[in-house]
């Protein structure tokens, strides 16, 4: 049960947890759709200029492309890059599985601790294929990739299951999924437990969704993680140059997470966020655009080259 709180709850608290939010800014780029495959994936462009290098940023769980929030964004824009932001699937405007149900939890989780396939609609794979295929459809050749938590795990497969479309990557507060890593803190833990219930709960679902959050696709999102497992072999072999960021205080996603990672593949680099847990606050965002648009740049500028 721990491993489906942290689950669950862990990203649609990652930006809730902004003293401001806005997507003013977001919202006045128009919305798109695109055929993927099967699938219809809803994504917006900001800022975009056929001579600027390109970013595709990736949400995690339950989270469409304005959970993100303006400032990270226009941070990012501002730095001279035009960015891809989009509704994975299950998500948003893109394609939705409500069809499909919801997981019998219990069971699920039983057979994901005792190493048993779980069921669910798709994997993260078939995630990662939707961004490299919204990639062709909208005419990138390449991007670098951002991706926060889930986010993070999908663009560590685009990175490793297409090189050739990843300019570098940027996986924050993320992991690999290997079960030797640390489960989250017991104090973590805690304060999921003793989130509010009733009028509280309601209020703050919906204060959830007004920041770009599904709740009813968290479940099979997380199926989709459970179901893809293990990537710590996959994650070795990507080449792309690649900034792992993790917050020092993330209980959720204890810090080694990101360590393990950034172990995983040569020469990446690993910054520990001092006054970051598992969100990226307000007064944080300034040090994660420039961290992030330095990286960038240094691709850009040729200082990391792409192997």
């Amino acid at each position: 049960m721990r491993i489906f709180l942290t689950g669950l709850i862990s990203l649609c608290l990652t930006f809730f947890a902004h003293a401001e939010y806005s997507r003013t800014y977001l919202d006045s780029y128009p919305l798109k759709i695109a055929s993927v495959g099967e699938l219809d994936i809803a994504y917006r462009i900001v800022e975009p200029g056929p001579d600027k290098p390109k970013v595709a940023v990736i949400m995690g769980l339950g989270g469409s492309n304005v959970a993100w929030g303006d400032a990270l964004i226009s941070g990012l824009a501002n730095g001279g890059y035009e960015i891809l932001l989009l509704d994975n699937r299950d998500t948003g405007d893109s394609t939705r599985f409500d069809e499909w149900g919801q997981p019998v939890l219990w069971w699920e989780l039983l057979k994901y601790q005792l190493g048993f396939s779980v069921n669910a609609p798709y994997t993260l794979d078939d995630m990662g294929a939707d961004i490299a295929g919204l990639m062709d459809a909208v005419g990138y050749d390449e991007a670098h990739i951002i991706g926060a938590s889930m986010g993070g795990m999908i663009a560590q497969i685009v990175a490793a299951q297409y090189p050739e479309k990843t300019r570098s990557l940027i996986s924050i507060m993320s992991t690999t999924n290997a079960r030797h890593l640390p489960p989250p803190t017991d104090e973590a833990e805690n304060r999921l437990r003793n989130l509010a219930t009733g009028e509280a709960e309601a209020d703050r679902e919906q204060a959830i969704r007004d920041r770009g959050f599904y709740p009813e696709s968290m479940q099979r999102h997380l199926m989709a993680i459970f179901k893809t497992g293990d990537r710590s072999d996959e994650v070795a072999t990507i080449a792309a140059p690649t900034l792992v960021l993790h917050g020092a205080d993330d209980g959720l996603v204890p810090p080694e997470h990101g360590r393990y990672t950034a172990s995983l593949i040569p020469d990446s680099r690993f910054l520990l966020v001092e006054g970051m847990a598992h969100d990226m606050p307000e007064d944080i965002i300034p040090l994660l655009v420039d961290e992030m648009t330095d990286h960038m740049d240094a691709v850009e500028a040729g200082a990391l080259a792409t192997r």
